[in-house]
């Protein structure tokens, strides 16, 4: 029970500090923003986060281009290589018809 009670308080702390971390960014950010210089540093700062996000979805749209790619040709090859059974299952059937009739 005791060191149930022990968990909740550092669960408890470690979201204290959390909440006291979001707070201090937000009035650290709003500081920074009255100030000229710091208005041009948030603003370099979001075109570059900007900057990586377009960056980030170029590169997912690629890769996601590149996997359509690979299953359409997968699907390709499945659809050959059924074409292709169903072939030597026609034939084998077509052999088996003509083995049974030239042994009669």
């Amino acid at each position: 029970m005791r060191r149930l009670i022990e968990e909740e308080v550092v669960i408890v702390k470690s979201l204290v500090w959390f909440a006291l971390g979001i707070a201090g960014g937000f009035v650290a950010a709003h500081l920074v923003n009255k100030d000229p210089r710091g208005q041009e540093l948030l603003a370099q700062l979001d075109s570059r986060i900007g900057e990586f996000t377009d960056h980030m979805s170029d590169a997912y749209h690629q890769q996601e281009t590149r996997l359509s790619e690979i299953i359409d040709d997968a699907k390709g090859v499945a659809a050959s290589a059924a074409d292709r059974a169903s072939d030597a299952v026609g034939d084998a059937s077509a052999a088996a018809k003509t083995a049974a009739t030239s042994s009669d």
